[in-house]
């Protein structure tokens, strides 16, 4: 029964993955209680298991401790007292909007828990990946073939008005979908170039996934999610090359050198070529060179970033609250009120505007957590952690990069799939630390031992 129900804990978080990606990336209401309530069973689940092991033990990685901090700001925002005049006071200027935010932000944090927890050795996260690698494939299969049959309706029965729908596969936001498939491709492509972490055939079958995933991603014509792939392989080829240094620190030998930058060169040989097969190169050329990422447009990039910032610079120490921004806008906004704006179009802008220098600095010690993870992710002896590592690393940097232009963080299922990829980081680190510390441990013995 123990792993009866350790199984459908790892199962359960899977199908979580598949359903907030699926229900329009779960930024409606009835999608979003749906995916507290699978969330809410995986950890009655994990209470079971517990029970019945009559053990309990909860692994908090270290990005655990700012996110559980930035949802107890947003529990601290949506405090309201009501005075003797009726009045009703709080940090949040929409205490609704504030609660509603924090609950999601809560069973997102205890996803990045069950993810920590369950998937924290070799078999696990082996199956995990391969779990990724074939959703993102499937993925990018169905949004290149709905974007061939589009007719004005998602999944074919749902209309949808937006302009950028139909390039996104289940998003109705484009940009969505391509900060979704960013954070995937880097995984089976570091699989894919890795030597040791997979068999020849997998590796193969890794490399096809990702440039399946690569031409989706440019055919959904997203430029933030462009830029974001290129810095996503760009920190992929120079993590994978200083990587190779074995612990000598002698230089890494031209051969491997030369197959890796083989390796990519056929990649993006292979996506050019089936950009130009679907049809979609002059469509995305002309999206690069004639469509600027920001103009001067009042409800444009430029424009809500600049009111993101009167926002902030209005309320500093604790900002609007969590979930206020579509609310709290209109009073800070240059447009004249006929178009809505529900978030910043930069996750970090949006930080500052919902969290005030408190929520930011939270971010910062979050990124700071992440980085210092990704730094250690490369180092870990076993190929397929390594590799894995480093994908993963690779797609949160992607994702951190798209973040500049986008608000990828603030749709469930692209958060969820964001913290997931963070916890896998953290779990190859620590792998990675535990060995350096047996090492050291093991030479402070041997000295020991030499001396007597």
């Amino acid at each position: 029964m123990i792993n009866i129900l350790d199984k459908a804990v790892k199962v359960g978080l899977m199908v979580v993955i598949v359903f907030t990606t699926l229900a329009l990336g779960t930024v409606e209401a009835w999608s979003i209680a749906i995916f507290q309530l699978i969330v809410l069973a995986l950890a009655v689940l994990w209470a079971a298991k517990a029970i019945l092991e009559k053990h309990l033990e909860i692994k908090i990685p270290p990005a655990g401790l700012p996110l559980a901090a930035f949802t107890l700001l947003g529990l601290a925002q949506s405090i309201a007292v009501t005075g003797t005049n009726g009045q009703t006071t709080s940090m949040s200027m929409d205490v609704e909007a504030t609660r509603g935010a924090v609950v999601t932000i809560f069973f997102l944090f205890l996803a990045f828990l069950i993810a920590a927890n369950f998937f924290d050795n070799l078999a696990p996260l082996r199956t995990l990946a391969n779990f990724l690698t074939l959703f993102g494939l499937a993925l990018a299969v169905f949004a290149m073939i709905q974007h061939f049959t589009w007719e004005g309706k998602m999944y074919w029965f749902r209309a949808i008005e937006s302009a950028g729908a139909g390039t996104g596969g289940p998003f109705v936001n484009r940009n969505h979908f391509a900060g979704y498939m960013e954070m995937l491709i880097p995984i089976p492509l570091a699989l894919a170039v890795s030597r040791g972490a997979v068999r020849n055939e997998a590796r193969l079958f890794s490399g096809f996934a990702a440039a399946i995933m690569s031409i989706a991603l440019l055919a959904s014509l997203s430029r933030g999610g462009m830029l974001g792939l290129l810095a996503g392989l760009l920190f992929l080829a120079a993590v994978t090359v200083s990587q190779r240094r074995p612990r000598s620190h002698s230089a890494p030998g031209p051969r491997s050198a030369f197959r890796l930058a083989l390796v990519i060169i056929v990649m993006l040989v292979a996506i050019a070529a089936g950009i130009v097969w679907i049809g979609a190169d002059f469509d995305v050329l002309n999206r690069l060179t004639n469509d600027p990422l920001t103009t001067n447009a009042a409800t444009d990039r430029r424009g809500v970033w600049g009111d993101a910032l009167t926002m902030f610079r209005a309320n500093p120490i604790f900002g609007i609250g969590l979930g206020a921004f579509e609310t709290v806008y209109p009073y800070y906004g240059r447009g004249d009120g006929s178009f809505v704006v529900q978030f910043a179009h930069n996750d970090y802008l949006q930080v500052l505007s919902d969290g005030g220098v408190v929520g930011g600095a939270i971010a910062l010690w979050f990124l700071l957590v992440i980085a210092r993870g990704m730094a250690q992710a490369s180092k870990a002896s076993n190929p397929f952690m390594r590799a894995l590592g480093i994908g993963s690393a690779a797609g949160v940097f992607a994702l951190l990069v798209h973040s500049i232009f986008d608000f990828n963080l603030q749709i469930p299922s692209n958060a969820l799939l964001f913290l997931v990829l963070s916890a896998i980081v953290l779990r190859v680190s620590s792998e990675e630390r535990s060995e350096a510390r047996d090492e050291t441990h093991t030479r402070i013995r041997s000295a020991a031992f030499a001396g007597q």
